[in-house]
């Protein structure tokens, strides 16, 4: 049993009536007429503005960039950031020590103005214009008069005592001591060698400080008078 199917040509004859028949442009002279035994392909609906989503791992990878956090201390910047500051400060000066000390002064200012900057990608900036201004400061605070000269000015040095005769005086005054009776030479080794107090030399020996004094006192006088110490006198 077939179903019938109900065609309207009504509205079609209704929707035609007044317009011109189309009919195809004749080819150009010369030209075959055009045509195509290529399929189409299928048409497809696309909405428009349709972007696809990135994950966050192609999002990285393609250098995307990373949400902002701001630091949670200013210690915590310091760890992450200063081996990139130290690189900066030492740009600015040649002699390790001197950048170090550049960078801990600029270091001193961005602690004192942590809690002004709010805006945490600012720091890096922050610290380098604090590098530059104090280097520039340093700069400007040098008096000193540098030019160029054919050759280098020797530094004048004082004359110093010879060491030899230092270790030959040196010699004569301890050979000079151990010619003093035991008792005196013990006072001097004690008191002058050891650099004892008269009453710790006393205490050493069981002696009073009266005797300690006199004793040293007397051994002094026979080392004035000991003839390999004459120049010494």
């Amino acid at each position: 049993m077939t179903t019938p199917v109900c065609t309207d040509t009504s509205r079609g004859a209704a929707a035609n009536a007044g317009r011109t028949p189309h009919t195809p442009h004749a080819p150009l002279a010369g030209h075959p007429p055009h045509t195509s035994t290529a399929p189409r392909a299928p048409h497809t609906s696309v909405a428009p503005y349709a972007v696809p989503r990135t994950s966050a791992a192609a999002r990285t990878t393609y250098g995307a960039r990373a949400p902002y956090v701001p630091y949670p201390s200013f210690t915590s910047f310091v760890k992450a950031r200063g081996p990139v500051l130290l690189r900066a400060a030492r740009s600015l000066t040649a002699n390790p020590s001197d950048a170090e000390d550049l960078l801990q002064t600029a270091l001193t200012k961005t602690y004192v103005a942590w809690e002004r900057i709010e805006d945490h990608r600012a720091l890096d900036g922050y610290v380098r214009r604090a590098l530059l201004n104090t280097r520039t400061s340093q700069w400007r605070k040098r008096k000193v008069d540098e030019f160029a000269c054919d050759e280098v000015p020797e530094q004048e040095t004082v004359p110093g005592p010879d060491p030899a005769e230092q270790q030959s005086l040196h010699d004569a005054m301890w050979r000079a001591v151990l010619r003093l009776p035991d008792r005196q030479r013990a006072m001097v080794v004690l008191r002058y060698y050891e650099d004892l107090s008269e009453a710790q030399t006393a205490e050493v020996l069981g002696v009073s400080v009266g005797t300690v004094k006199s004793a040293v006192s007397r051994a002094l006088g026979k080392l004035r008078q000991d003839p390999e110490l004459a120049p010494v006198r």
